[in-house]
């Protein structure tokens, strides 16, 4: 009898060992990436979906206006927030001048203000019955017409209200370079006699610039994101256009398809940041990490400095943050106390249940990404962290597409098995607006993690198995204790980036289902400003922590840190 049996050979199962999870629970966090990776997919199958005329009807009148838009947006903020963002970045790190140690912390503050929140202050002070408007008419003796006034609702003004809040990006990540660079190339540029500001130029950016270009893309990603600010500007983009084509052509193919572009735009944008980090060649050969010599600046030069760093603070954050709260103590009796406080409780509910399950599962996920790495994971661990990247209008389409499918044939398969009618379990109900968050969020508690868990020498894990102890007790016992600053950073981002998220809040929300987000939105498109204060100012106030938290970590990660001045 013939007892052969045909057998992989040994090189293709050590590929198949290395591209495929090998553990049960490895392909459990794989499921779950999967799942959560359901919207990304869903919006690009519906590229060859029928749309029965609308997209042909869009590509024929505002598809233009909306690439043209978006571009310009694109590069309006890019040019600023760089110019914003780097120039303070190297002053602060590298040189001394009055309220520098201070500004350290000022210029991230802007980070903590929505764009359309800030869209929504400005408007009220600089439109036309504003009080800017109204003393130069009243000190000129003018009228309306009579004189020029830049206008707010304009694609300038979103542009400039959108660099001002996204610029801390750049700032954060330029300043994390500048900080880890090691003192040796600084000090052999000035051997060589270049000056302070040649070496910034010559030796500084260049050893930053994937630094700088990772913050780029962030800024640029959120840009395409922005929903509240444009839409209350009135210039027509790709996230107006989704929340168009849903609603007012009725259209979810349509707007599925149009988010499809907009995701095409992010993943150049992705592709981008990662090829230039690739292809970047500068790296730092020495490991001196002394204190950073910090230049004091005299005369004239000092005043400069912080009139340059003052500038976007105290636009980007004191004038908005100032304006609101004296709205808010203007109007505070005209504040529906209950309503408020629901809002409140619904938000912080929201906020709370997501950054819980963000900080369980980022945790998982990067854990079994450290124990067991596989190709196959570590690919789905890339698709999942696209989430950030992906505007919340296209996050929500591409839940309520699937929500919805499955909530019908259950309802369909019910009423014909069984005689019974299930409704909506998903769709319509707080489950997708969580879901949503996590797509979207995610990714922002699973890089914090992986930063953290990546700080922990592996030997840890070795003396934690030499103990008899199970990977989960190390986890727990090890792990989560070492680590603890990063879980208190992940969850505060999560939590305060789920306060702030509109779009995907306003398409998936329950009915009757209210945050401060929602109705500070409501209440400024009735143009009651003033009364969207309060509810504005929490939201501010509320990310005001994560975001101090955020630059003190960036402060103490240059290897032998002297925080003392």
């Amino acid at each position: 009898m013939d007892t052969h049996t045909n057998k992989a050979p040994k090189g293709a199962l050590s590929s198949l060992q290395r591209w495929l999870p090998t553990h049960p629970g490895t392909w459990v966090i794989l499921g779950l990436c999967l799942l959560l990776s359901v919207p990304v997919l869903t919006v690009f199958s519906s590229i060859t979906s029928s749309s029965d005329g609308v997209w042909g009807h869009l590509y024929e009148t505002v598809l233009g206006d909306y690439v043209l838009h978006s571009l310009s947006l694109m590069l309006g903020v890019g040019l600023i927030v760089l110019v914003l963002g780097i120039g303070p970045a190297w002053l602060v790190t590298m040189t001394h001048f009055p309220g520098s140690r201070m500004l350290e912390w000022a210029l991230v503050l802007p980070l903590a203000m929505p764009a359309y929140i800030i869209a929504y202050t400005y408007t009220g002070l600089l439109d036309v019955g504003g009080p800017v408007q109204s003393w130069i008419r009243e000190t000129f003796e003018l009228r309306f017409g009579q004189y020029w006034f830049p206008p707010i609702r304009s694609l300038g003004g979103a542009i400039t209200m959108l660099a001002l809040v996204l610029y801390p990006y750049v700032y954060l990540l330029s300043r994390t370079a500048f900080i880890e660079q090691s003192v040796c190339v600084l000090e052999v540029s000035r051997t060589l006699g270049a000056t302070p500001l040649q070496a910034f130029r010559r030796v500084a950016i260049p050893l930053a610039r994937p630094a700088i270009i990772a913050g780029l893309s962030l800024v640029l990603m959120e840009t395409l994101a922005d929903y509240g600010t444009v839409q209350y500007f009135g210039v027509s983009v790709f996230t107006t256009g989704v929340f168009r084509t849903w609603f007012g052509l009725g259209s979810s193919t349509a707007a599925a398809q149009l988010s499809a572009v907009l995701l095409l735009f992010i993943l150049v944008l992705v592709l981008a940041e990662h090829w230039s980090r690739q292809k970047a060649r500068y790296h730092h050969t020495s490991s001196k990490y002394t204190r950073l010599p910090r230049i004091p600046l005299q005369g004239w030069k000092k005043w400069a400095a912080l009139a340059y760093c003052v500038t976007p603070v105290l636009f980007g954050f004191l004038i908005p943050f100032l304006q609101l709260l004296k709205w808010s103590t203007e109007t505070w009796h005209l504040l529906d106390r209950d309503g408020f406080l629901g809002m409140f409780a619904n938000s912080l509910k929201l906020a709370s249940i997501t950054a819980l399950i963000a900080l369980v599962l980022g945790l998982f996920i990067s854990y079994t990404k450290r124990l067991r790495p596989s190709l196959a994971l570590r690919g789905m661990v890339r698709v999942l962290g696209l989430g950030y990247a992906i505007p919340g209008t296209v996050v929500a389409i591409g839940v309520l597409i699937p929500f919805t499918w499955f909530d019908n044939s259950l309802d369909a398969w019910m009423r014909e098995t069984f005689g019974i009618a299930t409704g909506l379990l998903l769709s319509g109900t707080l489950v997708a607006v969580v879901f949503a968050y996590l797509v979207r969020f995610l990714p922002v508690a699973l890089n914090t993690l992986d930063a953290g868990l990546g700080k922990i020498k592996p030997t840890m894990d070795d003396a934690g198995r030499s103990m008899g102890l199970t990977p989960l007790q190390i986890l727990r016992r090890v792990h989560v204790p070492v680590m603890r600053g990063s879980l208190l950073t992940a969850s505060l981002l999560v939590f305060v980036d789920v306060l702030k998220e509109l779009p995907a809040t306003l398409i998936l929300r329950p009915f009757n289902f209210n945050t401060l987000a929602i109705r500070t939105y409501e209440l400024a498109n009735q143009e009651r400003l003033a009364e969207a204060s309060s509810t504005a100012l929490m939201i501010v106030l509320a990310g005001i922590i994560p975001v101090i938290i955020l630059n003190q970590t960036i402060s103490r990660s240059r290897p032998g840190h002297d925080s003392t001045p």
